[in-house]
């Protein structure tokens, strides 16, 4: 068979090279756009960090064709990845990144809500900040933010548009053409040196050394909780997953280091030691000191690397979130050189503010009542055993219902295993990707994880919203029953809009 690169077909995948997690999906479909009187009835308003399809037209209709465009790019199928085609793009455009200074986030589990905390703490502070992420839970425009706030359609068309040519011309350069993510890249990097933001918070897609961000000097790179995840291009220990991820530590910079694994911390902190990078640890030099459970989330003491901060609201669920926040406030501290140049705490009331107005779409939200739907973009067995404990914790549901869509590259049966405790149901169903498992396959392993009596089999997620919805309704002695939709975040993009959560804006 040849090695050389395939055009994008249906059933392969271009882009499971450079994501993190899937990106194939077609918002499109009948039955999303429709969705359904009864799941739509008691859901929430529209959120402004995800949004929908635009109103105009004319806007929707160029917003589509990049879509489109970006849909055809191939993957990068070569087994040694290489940052090689991205390094040739940047420099064509200027080194647009190299405008501003950057945090750069890498790690397993909790990237994009650690960035989004990082992000409300720098704008508090009268920063403008640019924020990377990936995957996007409903529209590709929510991966690149300014201020606080995706791109507009228009703006982000402008952007492709922007640099279009300079793709075009290392495509012609290159044995191969350039990726979707390296596309997407680009684009935001190009964005935030024309907002100009002042700061960039940038997510890995996957990885670390070959990562597409990797192009940047950040001073402040933040390593949020390894797990095994992609072990396929990874590594099968979290000690080998580690040595990729540690291609993000810079020389002179400051190393924010999750709580972690023995053996992955110790490859973080040996590449640390090889670049002369400063580390500052969890449960070492910042941590959570004090959690309660609050109306609406959790009340926090966080320790920093300048001193203690108390009284902290947070308004999502779980510890693994409360511990995304100490590793946030780290990294931020970091960035203003609070531990090192200056012997004091960030301003208390300040922090205070930023972090009571975070949200996290997809993870942990509560987007129906009567009875509570949640969705959480859980993907591997760590994300998974987070999410149950943090449910368990924070909801008491007398009645869990699961609704779980995975991917057929993912550890199914881990995150099936991880949620058995807390799933008094579970209805196995698929996404609209055509990398999500086949749904028999999925039934067959639910059956050997929960037994038979307790698995449904739904091959539509609107029929198993719908049925799931039933299940926990169906005996009035529940209560306090729900809905937990779960295992990728095509699964939550598109149960969002079936619940009313990604109508036009």
């Amino acid at each position: 068979m040849s090695d050389e690169p395939q055009p994008h077909e249906p059933d392969s995948d271009p882009f499971e090279e450079i994501v993190g997690e899937e990106t194939d999906r077609d918002p499109d479909l009948a039955v999303i756009e429709a969705g359904s009187r009864t799941l739509r009835a008691q859901a929430g308003p529209p959120d402004p960090d995800v949004p929908g399809r635009p109103e105009d037209p004319e806007v929707d209709r160029a917003l589509r064709q990049v879509e489109e465009e970006l849909a055809t790019r191939w993957g990068e199928t070569k087994l040694d990845p290489s940052v090689q085609r991205i390094a040739a793009l940047v420099d064509l455009l200027g080194e647009p990144q190299r405008a501003y200074p950057s945090i750069h986030i890498t790690g397993t589990n909790g990237k994009t809500t650690t960035a989004r905390m990082i992000e409300a703490l720098l704008g508090a502070f009268d920063l403008r900040a640019g924020r990377y992420a990936s995957p996007h839970v409903q529209s590709i425009t929510e991966r690149i933010s300014v201020d606080g706030a995706p791109l507009s359609a228009e703006r982000f068309i402008e952007t492709y548009e922007d640099i279009k040519p300079y793709v075009e011309l290392v495509d012609s350069r290159q044995d191969y053409r350039l990726s979707f993510f390296e596309v997407l890249t680009a684009m935001a990097y190009a964005a935030f040196a024309d907002a100009p933001v002042d700061v960039a918070v940038v997510e890995v897609g996957m990885g670390g050394t070959w990562d597409a961000t990797n192009v940047i000097d950040a001073s402040v790179a933040v390593v949020t909780p390894i797990s095994l995840d992609h072990t396929d291009r990874l590594g099968e220990t979290p000690e080998a997953i580690a040595v990729e991820k540690a291609g993000i530590v810079k020389p002179d910079a400051t190393v924010v280091l999750a709580q972690q694994p023995v053996e992955a911390a110790s490859v973080v902190l040996k590449k640390a030691v090889e670049v002369d990078a400063t580390v500052a640890r969890e449960g070492m030099e910042f941590g959570v000191t004090a959690r309660e459970l609050a109306v609406g989330g959790q009340q926090l003491t966080l320790r920093g690397l300048g001193g203690e901060y108390t009284d902290i609201f947070l308004p999502v669920h779980g510890a693994h979130m409360a511990h995304n926040a100490a590793v946030a406030l780290a990294a931020v501290e970091a960035f203003f050189g609070v531990g090192q140049q200056h012997a004091r705490t960030l301003d208390v009331d300040v922090v205070r503010e930023a972090f009571a107005s975070v949200t996290s779409p997809g993870r942990l939200e509560l987007v129906r009542t009567s009875p509570s739907v949640i969705l959480d973009a859980a993907h591997n067995p760590g994300g998974a055993r987070a999410t149950a404990e943090a449910l368990s914790e924070a909801f008491g549901f007398s009645r869990l219902i699961g609704v779980v869509a995975p991917s057929s590259d993912k550890d199914v049966r881990g995150l099936l295993e991880a949620f058995e405790p807390i799933f008094h149901e579970l209805v196995v169903t698929r996404n609209s990707s055509h990398r999500a498992m086949d749904v028999d396959e999925l039934a067959g392993i639910a059956v050997e994880v929960f037994g038979d009596d307790r698995v449904q089999v739904e091959p539509r997620l609107d029929a198993a919203l719908e049925e799931a919805i039933t299940l926990s309704e169906q005996e009035s002695e529940f209560a306090g029953a729900g809905v937990l939709v779960t295992g990728s975040v095509i699964t939550v993009g598109e149960a969002r809009m079936l619940l009313g959560r990604g109508r036009k804006r």
